[in-house]
């Protein structure tokens, strides 16, 4: 079948291990079930796999991809969550969990194999190239804002480093949950664009709000680790789920953190019944994904481009 993968480990120049190409079909294991995929969507999770972070040479070759939506085996419309033994169903309760392609091959092909457990039917109001959207990305997003947060209606969030799948994704469901959404980015047009999908105002990296916030979310790290401990109010909370800037800031604004009793929560994507509520939401409320861009999955390379040179807002989608 066709498929997009890696390779090889490259961490300096990571796409230098993406290979485009055929690869086996997926076997049949006791448990599990194979999806017909109809797209899927580019995470940086990917990226950071060709560099080899929970990816090792020996499980090499890979097929790169978390998110997908498809058809199972009955032809039923469904989406994926990849998220592997969050529960031990499918692989057995000792077994660690895992992200779909750090141990299982994943969804840049035409066709993958996942636990029965994992499987859940896709809204009819969502297409394709949404639903695909929405298991890694949206689903951190989610958790981010309405778990780990717990912010309310009324209450303001920043969210940093707009344009980003996870920040998108944040602004998007926080405006239609009915929160005051402040973003941050440094590049102006992606400031606009964030203002169009909800956020009250979008402001360089660094700027003083118009107030402090309940909440941050933070997927930079390093880059905005000060600015996002400043614009909390007493008693408030950072969420990170991310450090794409690096995961060490110069300074960690400990004092600040104590003294004003700040919360810090480690957030990594969801789980399944998370995943049920956000399709749910976004059936209902009229919310999607936002899609920077759809390829075919031959086009694989350039989605991977776009999304390591930050030139993209949203999503890109591989279509199969």
């Amino acid at each position: 079948m066709f498929a997009a993968y890696a390779a090889r480990i490259d961490r300096d120049q990571p796409l230098n291990g993406l290979e485009v190409g055929d690869r086996p079909a997926p076997e049949n294991r006791p448990g599990w079930t194979t999806v017909t995929v109809k797209a899927a969507s580019l995470n940086h999770h990917d990226l950071w796999s060709l560099r080899g972070v929970g990816l090792g040479e020996e499980s090499l070759p890979m097929i790169l991809g978390c998110d997908a939506a498809g058809t199972d085996e009955d032809g039923n419309e469904v989406v994926l969550h990849s998220v592997i033994g969050q529960s031990g169903h499918g692989v057995g309760p000792k077994e660690p969990r895992s992200i779909l392609t750090e141990r299982y091959q994943g969804t840049f092909a035409e066709q993958v194999t996942v636990p029965a457990w994992n499987v859940l039917p896709k809204p009819a109001e969502l297409s394709f190239e949404e639903a695909a959207c929405l298991p890694t990305a949206w689903l951190t997003a989610y958790r981010m804002l309405f778990t780990n947060a717990g912010v309310r209606p009324g209450d303001a969030v920043l969210v940093q480093g707009a344009g980003g799948g996870v920040a998108t994704a944040a602004i998007v469901l926080g405006r239609a949950a009915g929160l005051r959404v402040y973003a941050t980015s440094r590049d102006e047009a992606k400031r606009r664009r964030a203002v169009e999908l909800g956020a009250v105002e979008a402001f360089e990296p660094g700027a003083r709000l118009p107030q402090r916030v309940d909440a941050v979310l933070e997927t930079v790290g390093a880059a905005t680790w000060s600015h996002s401990v400043k614009s909390l109010k007493p008693g408030g909370t950072l969420v990170i789920s991310g450090a794409t800037s690096g995961p060490n800031p110069e300074v960690a604004e400990l004092n600040r953190i104590f003294f004003l009793e700040l919360r810090v929560v480690g957030s990594t994507m969801g789980s399944k019944d998370e995943l049920q509520a956000l399709l749910n939401f976004c059936a209902a409320t009229g919310v999607r994904p936002v899609i920077d861009s759809v390829l075919p999955l031959d086009r694989a390379r350039e989605g991977f481009e776009k999304m390591a040179g930050g030139d993209l807002f949203g999503k890109v989608v591989l279509t199969v």
